[in-house]
């Protein structure tokens, strides 16, 4: 893909991202925490110890910690596109999550929170990803989806277009579950499993929320953003609309993230097969027949 084409600025990203690590604030990260201690639940569930397993540009490091303080797997390398995101005694190596630098079949897992929607080649990724695991390997992730952020959405648009007659993207837009099923399928993992949950946090103000997506990195990335300077109007407006529009009866602003959680298995011989159309022993109508009474 062409930088042209790409939807996303990812230097812009680093930059970000390496700002709100800088400026951290307690408890700005709760989403990342509450994402890695999901992922590390989910993975406590599947009964195997992991060799190797990969943490894929989880940039805060919150992934990696709940990951060493499981205990599943015995070498927990890190991959971060910036070497300032990693610490000091990690194993971690720098490179793009779109351009992995792993052999073929030389890891065991490969888990990944809140980034990989932000991916040019989300597709190329994934078939690198698959390509990466042994045999058998599993890839757990969590991706922003659904209707992440829509009421921040809807506000600024209705605002830039009262006041300015037209509007830019301002919030990246998410895929749905289903189409990330999809690629999931479509790049080739076996057992594919995906699921959503949504986080429902609260704010006082929408600039309470334009705080604490900065805290995380998580502000406009889009190369399509609009480069014209917009002053504190716009967002008066758009706070105004918020809550008029999104407001709890006690006036405080609901934001929502959804989660969209995926795993998927490099196929392997051992692994469960779907049957062969034809091969039931029993149709439809017959299991669905009402049994005779006694």
């Amino acid at each position: 893909m062409t930088e042209a084409a790409a939807p996303f600025d990812r230097s812009l990203l680093d930059r970000r991202r390496l700002r709100a690590a800088a400026g951290a604030e307690p408890g700005a990260d709760f989403l990342l925490q509450a994402v890695a201690e999901e992922l590390v639940d989910r993975l406590s569930l599947v009964q195997r110890r992991f060799a190797v397993g990969v943490d894929l540009a989880g940039y805060g490091g919150q992934l990696a910690a709940r990951l060493k303080a499981g205990g599943q797997v015995d070498h927990i390398l890190r991959l971060e596109r910036d070497a300032r995101f990693l610490r000091e005694g990690e194993n971690g190596i720098v490179a793009d999550e779109e351009a992995l630098p792993l052999r073929d079949e030389s890891v065991d897992l490969v888990i990944s929170a809140l980034s990989l929607h932000l991916t040019n080649d989300t597709p190329g990724a994934f078939v690198q990803i698959r390509r990466a695991l042994r045999p058998d390997g599993l890839f757990l992730a969590a991706l922003l989806g659904g209707e992440t952020l829509n009421e921040l959405r809807s506000s600024l648009v209705a605002a830039e277009a009262e006041l300015y007659g037209g509007a830019s993207p301002r919030v990246a837009p998410f895929a749905d579950m289903r189409d990330a099923g999809g690629l999931l399928q479509r790049t080739g993992f076996a057992l594919p499993v995906i699921d959503q949950d949504r986080l429902t946090v609260r704010y006082d103000t929408l600039f309470h929320l334009m705080r604490d997506l900065r805290a995380m990195g998580m502000t406009n990335v889009l190369r399509a953003r609009s480069r014209r300077p917009v002053g504190r109007r716009l967002f008066l407006r758009a706070g105004e609309i918020y809550a008029e529009r999104f407001a709890d009866p006690d006036g405080r602003l609901r934001a929502t993230f959804d989660i969209v959680y995926l795993s998927g298995w490099r196929p392997h011989d051992s692994q469960q097969k779907p049957l062969k159309p034809g091969s039931a022993q029993m149709s439809l109508a017959e299991a669905l027949r009402p049994k005779p009474q006694a």
